[in-house]
């Protein structure tokens, strides 16, 4: 099941978007995957507020996977 997928550069942003394809794809539900990425970049990111986690994570989510978009997103630096 080969996808066209855009480069992403920064490695948490990379990491998040591959979780939420995987989790959706093996049928967790919109909200599941969601929270659990949003658990994960705090975990990349432990001086992150659970706010700008949910913002961050919601931006790359609608960016990569909703819209299918090509260019940067706001971000980490990492």
């Amino acid at each position: 099941m080969a996808r066209e997928v855009s480069r992403i550069g920064r490695r948490c942003e990379r990491a998040v978007v591959t979780a939420y394809r995987e989790l959706r794809g093996v049928g967790s539900d919109d909200v599941g995957a969601f929270q659990a990425c949003t658990t994960l970049y705090r975990i990349h990111h432990p001086e992150a507020s659970l706010n700008e986690a949910r913002r961050l994570v919601a931006e790359w989510i609608d960016h990569h996977v909703v819209r299918a978009a090509r260019g940067p997103t706001p971000g980490c630096d990492c």
